[in-house]
């Protein structure tokens, strides 16, 4: 059974949603056990008075109320302090997730607009598809860039193979240590820098391994697959600009047919889409930014906070405190009996509400970092245009188990991701090429393609997913498949916080045989 991208993304949307609001359940109850944390250790200074009152003479006693009190006011004023700190915190996150699920809203309304002009445009477009193939300009311009398409795909393969036998029969120059080194020394080039005596080690050295002879092959291994790369990235630059004249004799068609308004309205969607996503990105690092905030003070991390709490557990750890205590130990009375029975038992809850402490800190640690790698995703989802209502994903375990294996750390980020890319495809009639309008029944020649079924040449843009060559033309949708010997890279591109970059492909597709 598969999904279709809308519903794809709304499911990791909910996600999302899960595990913010489970955050956000986790930082409440580290505040909380803060807060009782900070009250038992005051009624535990409450019961010491009331020791020393049976056991210290009045002098003694004075000292020691002083400290305690001291200790004890300064932590009730940072407590308050803290609580107002953690509330305009916690306020603002709640902020952050209204305007987060209104972005989702405009965002989902958006792409409904694009996937209705994306309908009416594809009706025109069926009742025009005969005429335009008939037009020996465009199946002049048509087949001169299939033909183009060819060539790249070809060129992209050869290079593809070409390092994988680099990697592959490189490995054994790469891992002889000797060779290697002479290797990165540059010896036997121009480039070679040493004093007799070293180029005389260094000769024995080559000699031993063979250098003069194996040097020319380990170089031949990495110079050719540069070279097809350059060869193929032209015939890849060729084969798009083929395409562009061919999406810009489609769109002449189809707004000659009265189509421009649903192009135009179709764009504005889009940019619409655009727009809200680099406005969600902003907020989500906000979002982020301020739940550092509630997480660090509803851990008690406030430095004013922390240090009049250090106090007062400091005043009640004092060396004739712990003498008052194992003395009344020692020489219990029935008054002694029970309020030594109340400090075992205030310390005992304290040692408790610290134990759960670490577990959710450790709990909210992870769950930030599972966010942070799901905005990664859903990033890369969208900006590879995964969510065009034409996407669909033949696994729909993508948002079941494996969502849960992932959501659980079970997998890692970059092999969800890889599962997402690998199961991607488009519905049937969809084309990858970019930009036009893409008429059905226009002439093209795909047959023999090793491409998505109605699709052109998977262009590679090594800004997505850390090289993956599972990636669309600028300008549109497309290579759901991944090509031969193809590689699904493990980065994100995800910009944060501080640093630069929206995203590089470009728009939905605006038609493309529907």
């Amino acid at each position: 059974m598969s999904i279709r991208g809308p519903e794809a993304l709304a499911s990791l949307d909910e996600a999302m949603r899960d595990i913010r609001r489970e955050e956000d359940e986790i930082s409440k109850r580290l505040a909380r056990s803060a807060d009782r944390i900070s009250k038992i250790r005051e009624g535990e200074a409450e019961l010491f008075r009331q020791l020393a009152q049976f056991r210290l003479d009045p002098a003694i006693q004075g000292e020691l109320e002083g400290a305690i009190s001291s200790a004890e006011v300064k932590a009730r004023d940072q407590l308050k302090a803290h609580a107002k700190d953690l509330s305009a915190a916690e306020k603002l996150v709640a902020e952050h997730d209204a305007n987060l699920a209104r972005l989702s809203g405009e965002r989902a309304a958006a792409l409904k607009q694009f996937e209705t002009h994306q309908a009416e445009l594809k009706a025109l477009a069926l009742k025009l598809g005969a005429s335009i193939a008939r037009d020996p300009v465009f199946a002049g311009k048509r087949q001169q860039a299939t033909a183009l398409t060819e060539v790249a795909t070809q060129s992209m393969r050869k290079t593809e193979q070409a390092e994988a036998d680099r990697d592959t029969k490189g490995k054994p120059y790469r891992d002889d240590p000797l060779f290697m080194y002479l290797w990165e020394s540059g010896y036997g080039t121009s480039n070679y820098r040493a004093n007799n005596l070293m180029r005389y080690l260094d000769g024995l050295v080559a000699n031993l391994v063979g250098f003069a002879k194996a040097r020319p092959n380990f170089a031949m291994l990495n110079e050719i697959p540069l070279r097809l790369r350059e060869h193929a990235e032209r015939q890849i630059a060729f084969a798009q600009a083929a395409e562009t004249e061919v999406d810009a004799l489609e769109n002449e068609a189809i707004d000659a047919a009265g189509g421009k308004p649903l192009r135009e309205a179709m764009m504005a969607a889009q940019q619409r889409v655009d727009a809200l996503d680099a406005e969600a990105v902003e907020a989500e690092d906000a979002r982020d930014a301020t739940a550092k905030t509630v997480a660090s003070l509803s851990q008690g991390q406030n430095p004013a906070f922390e240090g009049a709490l250090s106090d007062l557990a400091t005043a009640l750890g004092r060396e004739d405190i712990q003498t008052l205590l194992a003395d009344a130990r020692r020489t219990r009375t029935s008054q002694d009996d029970t309020i030594v029975a109340q400090i075992d038992d205030a310390r005992a809850r304290v040692r408790d509400e610290e134990e759960e402490t670490r577990e959710q800190k450790e709990r909210l640690k992870t769950l930030a970092a599972r966010r942070r790698e799901l905005e990664d995703i859903q990033w890369e989802f969208k900006k590879q245009r995964f969510d065009d209502p034409r996407s669909t994903f033949r696994e729909d375990g993508l948002v079941g188990d494996m969502l849960n294996d992932f959501l659980r750390g079970g997998i890692s980020a970059a092999s969800y991701w890889d599962k997402w890319q690998r199961s991607q495809n488009w519905s049937a009639g969809t084309s990858d090429w970019g930009g036009g309008v893409g008429l059905p029944n226009n002439g093209r020649q795909q047959s023999n393609s090793p491409w998505p079924p109605g699709g052109g040449f998977t262009w590679p843009d090594s800004s997505i997913g850390g090289g993956n060559n599972n990636n669309r033309p600028s300008g549109g949708f497309g290579g759901g498949n991944r090509p031969p010997g193809g590689s699904s890279g493990g980065g994100f591109s995800r910009p944060r916080t501080g640093s630069s970059g929206n995203r590089k492909t470009g728009g939905f597709k605006t038609g493309g045989g529907f």
